[in-house]
């Protein structure tokens, strides 16, 4: 994966570039002009979750489900999509938004990218233990690269050579030969940090951030030269994606962490010591989540996973200017700089977009724990998801939606070990009856 140019006088923001986000709820792909923060529409790949028109979950649905991965070629003009649930790979033609090739690879694919000659895809199979290496022109499957369990991502050095890949159950960073496809190290992860489940490489291609989401709650920083651990950050609970921009002639990461809605930027070292955190970005919504520079690192963009919206941050302050209104549940988040002139909106639509979203206060009585339950509207049925922290630990709790008059039991869900519930999901009818509170109590429902 070659991260955005950080270098005086890179590509400026242009019309032709476009920042993509993987809507998993609404099974689309959102695309949107960075030259003016406008979003052009949606690809649909599928049914948006629990539509009762469609039958999504009945054994005749034929659609894609779970949009989640993103990827593109370093020319920007092929984008591949990722669909979890139904194990498949699409590829894009930016200039069009036409999908020209569907490969279907193993169980629970989750993040793919083109290989810096822009023929293969490398899809790694994270409900399996291998890289897939698709020749997408063809559309097949060309080579199985084995690893550890459940591999997340793969990202490529910035000259080509070397694809890294990291492991969601297993604290393990595989090194590999892009030529002949073999793994040439296994660099150890400290237990202390937990799986991963994505990862970046600086744009010098110094340094690998490892963002560890749920048992570890950190971000480990590896050294890509000496492949040593630098540093393991405490960056809080559902700690998702790193990136990188140069300003001002300083390098920095920053990192989203999803249960604090915030986006955290570090200042790089370059002599072996750990990062310093320089500032917290607090994000315009709830669960950042996929994170990207523009080419000049004037900007960056950030997939607000439970408020269905892109928050873009000015490096010049650290700070958000602009939110948008996109898709729903967006994971994955890449801007693709373009230098030939793209098509606005053909082959673009609207699924996912204007749908109502609500993120209610998580009321933990007796307790100072926090939260917060998402509301989003999908047709037919609304989805309720839950995100809490501070609660006791490996605890079961139960949530109540109440409208003054009466309480409904949602869900009931465990608390983690660290005392968190990363997500609860449940699908009822909560607009049309009116709740306007979300209750977690300990125990069953009672």
């Amino acid at each position: 994966m070659l991260q955005a140019p950080a270098l005086p006088g890179a590509q400026p923001i242009s019309g032709n570039d476009r920042v993509y986000t993987a809507d998993q709820s609404s099974n689309t792909v959102s695309v949107i002009n960075p030259a003016t923060n406008t979003v052009l529409g949606t690809i649909a790949f599928g049914k948006p979750r629990m539509d009762p028109s469609a039958d999504v979950l009945g054994a005749m649905y034929d659609g894609e489900i779970d949009v989640h991965g993103l990827g593109f070629s370093r020319d920007g003009k092929w984008l591949d999509v990722i669909d979890v649930t139904t194990n498949a790979v699409h590829v894009i033609d930016t200039a069009t938004n036409q999908v020209v090739r569907t490969v279907y690879l193993g169980r629970a694919p989750h993040e793919g990218f083109f290989s810096p000659d822009g023929t293969r895809l490398w899809v790694a199979v994270r409900g399996q233990d291998y890289i897939s290496v698709v020749d997408w022109q063809a559309g097949k499957e060309v080579d199985r690269i084995h690893t550890e369990d459940a591999p997340s991502k793969v990202v490529f050095s910035p000259d080509g050579r070397l694809a890294y890949v990291n492991h969601l159950r297993v604290q393990v960073l595989d090194v590999i030969d892009v030529a002949s496809h073999r793994i040439v190290r296994r660099v150890p992860i400290p237990a202390e940090a937990g799986g991963s489940s994505d990862e970046a490489i600086s744009p010098d291609g110094r340094e690998i951030w490892l963002g560890m989401p749920t048992n570890g709650r950190t971000t480990a920083v590896l050294n890509a030269g000496t492949y040593r651990v630098e540093a393991v950050l405490r960056t809080g609970p559902r700690t998702n994606h790193p990136n990188f921009v140069t300003v001002g002639g300083a390098d920095y990461a920053l990192q989203t962490v999803g249960g604090l809605n915030e986006t955290l930027v570090y200042r790089r070292s370059h002599d072996g010591t750990p990062p310093t955190l320089v500032k917290t970005i607090h994000n315009n919504g709830h669960g950042p989540h996929g994170i990207w520079p523009s080419p000049d690192n004037t900007r960056v963009y950030v997939a607000l996973q439970n408020s269905d919206a892109v928050d873009v941050i000015d490096t010049r302050t650290m700070s958000v200017t602009t939110t948008m209104p996109i898709g729903q549940s967006p994971m994955a988040l890449v801007y693709v700089a373009r230098n030939a002139p793209a098509t606005t909106t053909q082959n673009l639509g609207r699924q996912g977009l204007g749908m109502r979203t609500q993120n209610l206060p998580l009321q933990v009585p007796g307790t100072s724990a926090k939260g917060t339950a998402l509301i989003r509207a999908l047709p037919g049925i609304d989805e309720v998801d839950i995100r809490a922290t501070g609660l006791a630990p490996n605890q079961l709790f139960t949530a109540y939606a109440g409208n003054g008059t009466s309480t409904t039991a949602l869900m009931s869900m465990t608390s983690n070990q660290f005392g968190d519930i990363d997500e609860g999901l449940s699908y009822s009818y909560f607009f049309a009856n009116h709740y306007g509170s979300v209750v977690l109590k300990p125990g069953a429902p009672r």
